[in-house]
């Protein structure tokens, strides 16, 4: 994208093949097309950083305010390139396809071979930055050796043909490159699209007026340009198994990318079942136990015949609420289709929920949970509502955290209904934890916290990857217990099911263990403004 104005004197006239109006009407399209594959590239980088580093605020933040200070740098170095602005135009387009085009693929190796790529991200940010910001000055030098038209509409036609590649660019991300192609494949197909229009700009329409040699070396550069996302194209299937291998181990049984996320399950067969969504365990059957009794029993400690659940489209939490038999019916909302669909159909999975997909007692909505309750019939009354969603740490959770959603999740509680959320490690993240609190109290809800320990993996850390064995073991999973009108007491109902980890003294441990860690006077967080770190 054009990051300020640069109006280069006009040189001599070029020796174009086509009239003066043709090429200028060719340049502004090329400009069109390199502002459209700069965007993609941006929201590439974005997308990737959000998935694979976590907190997408903090990591969009990183990649735009950079890659913004590198076009700047690039516009500044580009200056050395005008005499010569033909075949530097051609060689900038040349390496900015190649970087643009692989920066997907680097990533994700770094990610799944070094398990880090924050460095790998801060190195494309600046070189694709400082390329973006070359391309405008070097166009500008071009298109006025074409056209004699006067600097201030040479500019206007420039960022016009700017604007509207880049929102060209910005639609055909979401909606065309990320659904059809992926992200590796997208930003492949993006790099040669970008390399191809680069190169027929200058060989075609500027190649009388460069020397024999640079021709040539235009003409390789493109070739091996192209050669490489080819090559790279063919062979991303194989790469993707590989990066896969190396991330989950070798025993990836199901991997699915849907419209929110890409999901993944490793076991099952031979070891234990995991779950992971967008890289992050979610699941291990090694523990899930311990996490889902305890944040759904001490809910059940009262009425419970209707029960709500928010997320847990694994079935898990609906597993531990079925286990009473005077749950009249229980309603899941989950964002994602493809998790429920695995959680019926996959069999390990749906052995480990109990199959809890075919109880005539279940329903299934599939909604977005804040929206699903701002539309939610006042009459709606159930006696528990259970949010099994991710960390709050994890941006695009933190709505679901809010002080705003708290309260429409208030208005579908019957009276003297309980309200269970999961809030994330108390020990690990006391801050998060007790903003949890906070907000809830903020809500109208009386809380009484607690946590569990007794985790072996790394089920439910948050944004990071993944957690080793003995961090996970320190950790714990924490829970808040909140009732409108006075705090609900954490016990266990009378009617509850044999637990295997749960008891009286268990849960009388976890409300102490919480309560040291207790942080006072925190803000509540709203939409408007997010407390929780990520």
């Amino acid at each position: 994208m054009i990051d300020q104005s640069v109006v280069a004197p006009p040189d001599s006239a070029a020796r174009l093949p086509v009239r003066p109006s043709a090429g200028r009407f060719l340049i502004l399209a090329v400009v069109f097309v390199c502002a459209a594959c700069g965007l993609v590239y941006e929201l590439e980088l974005v997308a990737l950083a959000s998935y694979l580093i976590g907190d997408s605020v903090t990591q969009a933040s990183v990649v735009l305010s950079l890659m913004v200070f590198a076009m700047g740098l690039g516009s500044l170095l580009a200056k050395r390139l005008r005499c010569r602005a033909a075949v530097g135009f051609g060689l900038v387009e040349a390496a900015l396809a190649l970087l643009g085009g692989t920066s997907a693929l680097v990533l994700y190796a770094t990610f799944a071979w070094m398990g880090e790529s924050r460095y790998a991200l801060i190195a494309f940010s600046l070189s694709i930055g400082i390329l973006i910001g070359a391309e405008i000055p070097l166009l500008m030098t071009l298109i006025q050796r074409v056209s004699r038209q006067d600097p201030g509409g040479t500019v206007a036609d420039l960022f016009a043909a700017d604007y509207v590649g880049a929102l060209v660019g910005g639609l055909a991300f979401p909606f065309l490159l990320l659904p059809w192609f992926g992200q590796l494949t997208g930003a492949l197909l993006t790099g040669a699209v970008n390399v191809v229009a680069g190169g027929a700009l200058v060989l075609w329409v500027f190649g009388r007026d460069l020397t024999g040699r640079e021709r040539g070396l235009l003409l390789l550069v493109n070739v091996l340009v192209l050669t490489v996302l080819g090559a790279a194209a063919v062979t991303v299937d194989d790469f993707e198994r590989a990066a896969r291998r190396a991330v989950y181990g070798d025993g990836v049984r199901v991997a699915v990318q849907t419209d929110v996320q890409e999901i993944v399950l490793t076991g099952g067969r031979e070891g234990p079942l995991d779950l992971y969504l967008d890289g992050r365990l979610r699941v291990s059957e090694r523990d899930e136990f311990r996490y889902h009794e305890a944040l759904v029993h001490p809910a059940m400690s009262g009425r419970h015949a209707r029960v709500l659940i928010l997320g847990g489209g694994d079935g898990l939490a609906a597993r531990e609420v079925l286990r009473y038999g005077d749950v009249r019916s229980v309603t899941l909302v989950e964002l994602d289709p493809g998790v429920a669909r695995l959680a019926r159909t996959d069999p390990a999975l749906a052995g480990l929920n109990g199959h809890v997909y075919d109880d005539p007692r279940f329903r299934v909505v599939y909604a977005d949970a804040f929206t699903w309750l701002r539309g939610a019939a006042r009459s709606e009354a159930y006696d528990v509502v259970i949010s099994d969603l991710p960390n709050p740490g994890i941006t695009p959770s933190t709505k679901l955290y809010s002080e705003e959603f708290y309260g429409l999740a208030s208005r579908v509680l019957a009276e003297g209904g309980r309200l269970a959320v999961h809030a994330g490690p108390s020990a690990a993240r006391p801050r998060t934890y007790w903003t949890v609190d906070a907000t809830l109290r903020a809500a109208g809800f009386r809380t009484s916290p607690y946590s569990a320990t007794g985790r072996v993996s790394g089920f439910g850390a948050g944004p990071d990857r993944a957690h080793d064995e003995e961090d996970a073991e320190r950790d714990d999973w924490g829970f808040v217990l909140a009732a409108v009108g006075r705090a609900p007491r954490v016990a266990l109902s009378p009617q509850a099911p044999p637990l295997r980890s749960l008891a009286g003294p268990v849960l009388e441990a976890g409300v102490l263990r919480a309560e040291r860690t207790r942080l006072r006077d925190l803000p509540p967080s709203t939409l408007i403004h997010p407390r929780y770190a990520g």
